[in-house]
């Protein structure tokens, strides 16, 4: 029995739950989509004291309202100096960039507006008090939550994390995921293949779209042999969280995928999806944690499948809010788009994003099917086409959903 796209994702959602809460140096969570599981905490006032937003000279505001004038130099702060020469009436000191403001000064005048004469600088420009500080807090206060637990740790998030003296974070580490290729006629990609024959672009091709999150995984190409499909399974999922199988999905004589899950123990959640291409999609559970992703043997099908069914559900293993784990973006079409019939399945069609005079569209990318990895290559991913029976017009939103 077929299932729709909505309710095969909710199913995958439903069954997967994050990994434990583990505890990694920042040093290990550089790569990747990892995602916080606590909230971190400024530790200090941010900035920590009033600091200079750029070169110039500390005065008093008083002393420079009326310009040209001349103040004395009594000393230099530079960035990370403790030097606090305190500026009084007529005076005025040294600063650098990110340098704490000395005692008596409330201003900064930067260098371009001044000139010097001996130990007298003459100020050109005047300013009003706080002009050019930084004021310690402005950013945040101590205690301040400035990472939220289920935020991703970007590279900006991961330089906050340093900033406040959080050289380890609780995330949840990157899921461990096989890839099992079957068919009879796969072949290593450094082989040479005969007309009867292919090469695996199917493991290569999930390899890249994970490392692009962060996961590293390995590919092992299996016959069309039931019994070797499921010691290969079993061997998988002892020490894997998921594993992704291509191929074998069908209902052919051949196809001995869901026979070998069930050989092993698995569950099939669902088997059969209304989507195009992509219908065999299989979706089983293991024990209490394993998940088992069967994926038709087309590359367009491998990779539709991954983006819409595997990576929400690599997503929610590491932490990832149940709603936000499979991201759609809502474009116009830059064309018209033909109509699934109603009842029928929901089309996956290759697209890509193109800037318009109007802005940000989306346009499909001509494709021979399911089977046309080079097509895919001119694609950032694909748009949803529901099987409601309307056309859709040119200029209408779609969804689109990113292949990233």
């Amino acid at each position: 029995m077929l299932i729709s796209t909505q309710d095969a994702l909710d199913t995958v959602l439903r069954h997967v739950k994050p990994l434990k809460i583990a505890r990694l140096d920042l040093a290990d969570v550089l790569v990747g989509g990892f995602v916080l599981a606590r909230d971190v905490r400024c530790d200090r006032d941010q900035p920590p004291a009033d600091r200079s937003a750029m070169d110039g000279y500390a005065v008093r505001a008083a002393d420079v309202a009326r310009v040209p004038a001349r103040l004395e130099l009594i000393g230099e702060v530079a960035a990370g100096s403790k030097a606090r020469p305190r500026v009084q009436r007529g005076t005025c000191a040294t600063i650098l960039t990110g340098a704490n403001v000395p005692p008596g000064a409330d201003a900064v005048v930067r260098l371009e507006d001044t000139g010097r004469d001996d130990n007298e600088i003459i100020i050109r420009a005047s300013v009003q008090a706080g002009l050019n500080i930084r004021k310690r807090a402005e950013e945040a206060s101590r205690g301040d939550v400035l990472l939220k637990q289920g935020q991703a740790l970007t590279p900006a998030a991961v330089g906050v994390c340093a900033m406040v003296g959080a050289s380890a974070v609780r995330t949840r580490p990157m899921p461990k995921v096989a890839i099992i290729c079957t068919g009879a006629e796969v072949r290593e990609p450094g082989q040479t293949v005969a007309p009867h024959q292919l090469r695996d672009s199917n493991g290569p091709a999930l390899q890249g779209a994970l490392a692009s999150m962060g996961i590293a995984a390995r590919r092992k190409i299996v016959p069309d042999d039931p019994r070797k499909i499921a010691t290969q399974l079993r061997a998988a999922a002892r020490s894997h969280d998921v594993v992704i199988i291509t191929g074998g999905v069908s209902v052919g004589h051949c196809d001995f995928v869901p026979e070998a899950v069930r050989a092993i123990g698995g569950r099939v959640r669902f088997h059969g999806v209304r989507m195009k291409p992509g219908k065999p999609q299989l979706f089983a559970t293991l024990g209490a944690s394993r998940c088992i992703f069967g994926l038709p043997g087309n590359p367009v099908s491998v990779l539709t499948g991954f983006w819409s069914l595997v990576a929400p559900a690599l997503r929610r293993l590491i932490g990832v809010a149940q709603g936000e784990c499979c991201p759609l973006v809502k474009l116009p079409t830059v064309k018209a788009l033909p109509c699934q019939p109603r009842g029928g399945r929901t089309a996956f069609r290759l697209a890509r994003v193109v800037q318009t005079r109007a802005g940000a569209a989306v346009e499909l990318v001509n494709s021979a099917g399911s089977a046309d990895l080079i097509a895919a290559c001119r694609a950032e991913g694909v748009v949803l086409i529901p099987a409601n029976g309307r056309d859709i017009p040119a200029g209408a939103v779609v969804q689109f959903q990113p292949w990233k």
